[in-house]
């Protein structure tokens, strides 16, 4: 059996972060090595490169803070249930995630899945605000990525033609929301899926496990 995914997401959308629990457990379930790549999906394209204030975003999206709240408590129950301890208290900003897909596009070329990980961590769990470069060098050096070469990344323009090729890729398959996962180039599940649908995705895709 031979699976592939393609994970479309962005790392401060927090059912990507629990759909990546998800599709870990069914891969565990699965027993067959799954390649997994994750392609990025901007969910604020225009986000200035700074970021904004988390309070004035979610307020001007969803009408009012007290219904941002509302939404983040039932995020950090789901979350629980995935052993995910959402903690959106500490999060202050709302960033561009345009440098973060650069440095998984990196960590992807060099075969290093942990940074995708880090990101999550960083920003979900630990509040750390990664429209800043530091912050993004830091995050990915503890995740065993290449300060160096990672810094270089975000010095230039590598990464930005993988942004463009995942945008492709999305208005191909009608993406609207993510995270957005597509088995073996052909199976497509949109949102935060349970185990076994991606199961079944899998079997779908390649046949009878």
């Amino acid at each position: 059996m031979n699976v592939s995914v393609d994970v479309i997401s962005d790392v401060i959308c927090p059912w990507c972060f629990i759909g990546k629990r998800r599709l870990e457990k069914a891969i565990a379930a699965v027993g067959v090595p799954v390649q997994v790549r994750w392609l990025p999906f901007l969910l604020n394209p225009t986000m200035p490169r700074e970021g904004i204030s988390r309070r004035e975003y979610r307020t001007k999206k969803f009408g009012s803070w007290e219904r941002s709240q509302e939404l983040d408590a039932r995020v950090v129950a789901v979350g629980k249930e995935e052993g995910i301890d959402f903690a959106f208290h500490r999060i202050e900003r709302t960033p561009s995630t345009i440098d973060a897909h650069r440095l998984i596009w990196l960590a992807d070329k060099e075969g290093n899945q942990d940074v995708v990980e880090a990101l999550f961590r960083a920003y979900f769990i630990e509040g750390r605000d990664i429209s800043k470069q530091q912050t993004l060098l830091d995050v990915v050096a503890e995740a065993g990525q290449d300060r160096l070469k990672a810094d270089a990344v975000l010095k230039g323009d590598d990464g930005m033609e993988a942004l463009k090729e995942a945008e492709r890729l999305s208005r191909r398959h009608r993406v609207d929301g993510v995270p957005f996962f597509i088995v073996n180039g052909q199976i497509t599940l949109a949102g935060a899926q349970h185990p076994d649908a991606f199961l079944d995705g899998f079997r779908q895709a390649d046949g009878e496990v």
